[in-house]
């Protein structure tokens, strides 16, 4: 019996090919995968989703992407779009993927507690969901959230009205 149409549990055997060098229709370089019964490929974004969701749910992480990226994202939430892999780079090869993670921490959390946290949802996530072998992620903290102080006032001042 063929060992690549049976694998073991938890166990699944791919092949990589040469394509996975090459890019998507849509310009984003990808992963290919091919085994039993054709093959797969998995585009940078895909990768780059499943780390930004897995860092989101980090206790202490506020907010992915520097403070111009997530204004932005602010602005495309308020229309209807978003971007869930905002502050998210990836670098994707035949097997493995490096991860770079912008992100804005919340005030009384350890700031080097949560990066560790953030590495190892990130690592988890992608390896578990996307197959790939994750070589790094590095973390990097622009800011610190506090709240109250950086949260829009709730509520209106007066103003005087002219006589």
């Amino acid at each position: 019996m063929d060992e690549n149409l049976t694998p073991p549990p938890g166990h699944r055997p791919i092949e990589h090919s040469p394509e996975a060098a090459g890019g998507s229709a849509s310009g984003d370089m990808g992963m290919t995968l091919s085994g039993a019964g054709g093959k797969t490929t998995i585009a940078d974004p895909a990768v780059a989703k499943v780390a930004a969701i897995a860092a989101r749910k980090v206790p202490g992480v506020y907010g992915l992407g520097a403070g111009t990226g997530r204004a932005l994202g602010a602005i495309r939430d308020a229309v209807g779009g978003s971007d869930l892999s905002q502050g998210v780079q990836v670098e994707v090869g035949e097997t493995q993927v490096a991860v770079d993670i912008v992100l804005v921490a919340e005030y009384g959390y350890p700031l080097t507690g949560v990066a560790d946290q953030v590495r190892a949802a990130v690592y988890h996530g992608v390896q578990e969901l996307v197959g790939l072998q994750v070589i790094e992620v590095n973390v990097e903290i622009t800011d610190v959230h506090v709240p109250g102080l950086n949260d829009p006032k709730s509520q209106d001042k007066t103003r005087p009205v002219a006589s």
